[in-house]
C-alpha cells in the first residue's frame, strides 16, 4: 500500500513520517490496504488556489480531498484511491482555536480526507454528517491508541 507524503510547505510539530504512518494506519483500518494514496502538506497561498480552481471559492480552506473512484475507472486502476491536500496554515490556526496541537489538527484533516475518498459526505445530509463524525472519532481513536480496527466503512 503506497502512501506518499509531499511537504510544500513546513510547520514546526508536523512530521511527513508521522503523516505517512498515521494514513497507513487509516487505510488499513479501512480494509484498504492495497490503496495508493498521496497527501500533500502546503501552505494557505496554494490551498487558496486549488480551493479557488476547484471548488470557486476565493479562500483557503483546511482539507481538499480528490477522489480517484468517482467516475469513470481506468483499467488497471483499481489501488488508486486519490489525493489529499492540507493547509498546514489553516491547521496551525484551528489548532490554536481549538486548544490542541497542530500534530492533532493535521491527523483530524487526514481522516476527514480519506473518509471523503471512500464517498462519506457530510454536506448530504445530517444523517449522513453524523455517519461521519461517528467514523471520525473512532478513526481518531484508534490513532491514539484505541481499538485496532475501526470497523466497516
Amino acid at each position: 500500500m503506497p502512501v506518499t507524503v509531499l511537504s510544500r510547505h513546513r510547520i514546526h510539530g508536523v512530521s511527513t513520517a508521522t503523516v505517512r504512518r498515521h494514513a497507513t494506519q487509516l487505510l488499513s483500518a479501512l480494509n484498504e490496504d492495497q490503496a495508493d494514496l498521496t497527501v500533500s502538506l502546503v501552505g494557505d497561498a496554494e490551498m487558496h488556489v486549488l480551493n479557488h480552481d476547484y471548488r470557486g471559492k476565493d479562500t483557503p480552506t483546511d482539507v481538499l480531498a480528490f477522489a480517484m473512484r468517482e467516475g469513470r475507472r481506468v483499467a488497471g486502476d483499481d489501488a488508486q484511491i486519490g489525493d489529499i491536500v492540507i493547509s498546514l496554515d489553516t491547521a496551525k490556526r484551528q489548532a490554536s482555536e481549538r486548544g490542541h496541537e497542530v500534530a492533532t489538527e493535521v491527523r483530524t484533516l487526514l481522516i476527514h480526507g480519506v473518509l471523503h475518498l471512500l464517498g462519506y459526505d457530510h454536506e448530504k445530509s445530517p444523517a449522513e454528517a453524523r455517519r461521519m463524525k461517528a467514523k471520525e472519532r473512532r478513526l481518531a481513536s484508534m490513532l491514539a491508541g484505541g481499538p485496532r480496527r475501526a470497523g466497516d466503512r
